[in-house]
């Protein structure tokens, strides 16, 4: 999927405007690649467009960073220059959409690196009938 059209879908999902869904994505990307191994964001980066890569990559492909639901959040709504509640909307949207672009289980056995609440923001949300 292109780099643009990935970011019209977070747009038209999380209904925020083309700027905030490319900000939202940025830093969603970069602040989970901070918290899986270099090894698991290398291997999502094979799979997006190219110029969504550079958001995946580690400087240091060790162990990755120790930290939870609220500060996963934090680092996304600063680096996006947004409010809390925008990124708590944005980023299930940004981690949904990356997940059938880089193939269900590589997403899966990134995601598996990460606490359960932050897990759970990349499951879909039930709809009702």
């Amino acid at each position: 999927m292109a780099e643009l059209e990935f970011f019209e879908k977070v747009a038209a999902r999380s209904g925020v405007p083309p700027e905030t869904a490319r900000s939202l994505t940025e830093a969603t990307l970069r602040t989970l690649a901070e918290r899986i191994s270099g090894g698991k964001a290398a291997d999502l980066a094979d799979h997006v467009a190219h110029e969504l890569r550079p958001l995946l990559a580690r400087a240091r492909p060790e162990e990755p960073e120790a930290f939870g639901y609220d500060e996963f959040l934090r680092r996304v709504a600063e680096r996006a220059g947004v409010a809390r509640d925008v990124a708590e909307r944005g980023v299930p949207v940004v981690l949904q959409t990356l997940d059938p672009v880089v193939g269900h289980q590589q997403f899966e056995q990134a995601l598996s690196q990460l606490p359960m609440e932050i897990r759970a923001l990349a499951q879909p949300v039930p709809r009702r009938p």
